[in-house]
């Protein structure tokens, strides 16, 4: 029996060790590997290849996807999804792991629905914004690279008199930009969940101006679409010089931390478990409170993801609003 693996949507470090895993795992069960190169797109143009111990060997310290990654219009036509599975039968697959989100998830779920292919879907995204799950491939690596820019902003800002304002992925979630703006030690933070109050900002930080503050953070999620309007206003109300840095896509780049290392292997590892063993035909593995488990894509896709009330509650002071 065949089993595929591809990537859709934005790549995430913690993608190859998944691969890898994915691999050494079928082969030691007695399955045949197979990768499927640029997600749904190679799905459907047949780029379908056996993988073996050699592919994946030295992946582990890779960034990215080896087995790359698209996002595909027409997969949203049936024609294609039947191209698509034409070009599994040819290879004799009959199961997916698909490396992704919930727009992957929901695509393979009508897929599944329409052919019968079983599949299980590893959230990986550094976005971090799928339901159910705490956790999502590449975060971690993700948190890092931005932790280590934003020191190295901070380094500048401190020897002038100076503000920056820095952007930050993350769609239409703040998680990435929160957490950063926690741990960076950020002065402001603007996500899509709280809002911000510019008064109240404005009055803490003129007092800390007057106390000795020369130099200000602004961490900005994208997904406000406010990383002018805050550098206008730290420029205009607080008479900061002010410069902005749009982090973009070295937020997706890295070498995978240990822990989206190890996070690949248990994500693969119960998925597959799940997948072999029949248990299920459809389905994401998700993380909580320290435990796998697996859950309907009905189920992820129907809700949406939320920041826990801990984190937002610490967010307060950096953004003016208070929960």
């Amino acid at each position: 029996m065949g089993i595929g693996i591809l990537c859709s949507g934005g790549d995430a470090a913690g993608m190859n060790p998944a691969i890898r895993y994915f691999v050494d795992k079928c082969i030691s069960k007695g399955e045949e590997p197979y990768f499927i190169y640029s997600g749904f797109e190679g799905m459907i143009d047949g780029k379908i290849k056996r993988a073996t111990h050699k592919d994946v060997s030295g992946i582990l310290y890779k960034g990215g996807t080896i087995i790359k990654s698209s996002r595909s219009k027409r997969f949203l036509e049936k024609k294609y999804r039947e191209q698509a599975y034409e070009q599994l039968k040819k290879h004799g697959i009959e199961k997916l792991v698909v490396l992704g989100g919930n727009g992957s998830f929901k695509g393979l779920k009508v897929f599944h629905d329409e052919f019968g292919v079983k599949f299980i879907g590893i959230p990986a995204t550094i976005d971090n914004d799928i339901y159910a799950t705490e956790y999502c491939l590449g975060v971690d690596t993700a948190l890092n690279v931005i932790r280590m820019s934003l020191d190295y902003i901070r380094d500048t800002a401190s020897s002038f008199r100076r503000a920056f304002v820095i952007e930050i992925m993350g769609r239409e979630c703040g998680y990435l930009a929160l957490v950063s703006a926690l741990t960076s030690g950020a002065e402001v933070c603007v996500i899509p969940e709280l809002g911000y109050n510019l008064n109240n900002l404005r009055i803490r930080l003129e007092k800390e101006i007057k106390e000795g503050r020369d130099y200000i953070l602004a961490i900005v999620a994208e997904g406000t679409g406010a990383t002018n309007e805050i550098a206008e206003w730290l420029k205009n109300d607080l008479h900061m010089d002010t410069r902005i840095t749009i982090l973009g896509h070295i937020q997706r780049g890295g070498n995978p931390t240990v822990y989206d290392r190890l996070m690949g292997y248990e994500f693969v590892e119960h998925g597959l478990e799940a997948l072999l063993s029949g248990k299920v035909e459809e389905g994401v593995v998700v993380f909580r409170k320290g435990e796998f488990f697996i859950e309907s894509i009905d189920y992820v896709a129907s809700h949406q993801y939320k920041i826990k009330d801990e984190l937002l509650k610490l967010a307060g002071k950096l953004t003016g609003v208070y929960v």
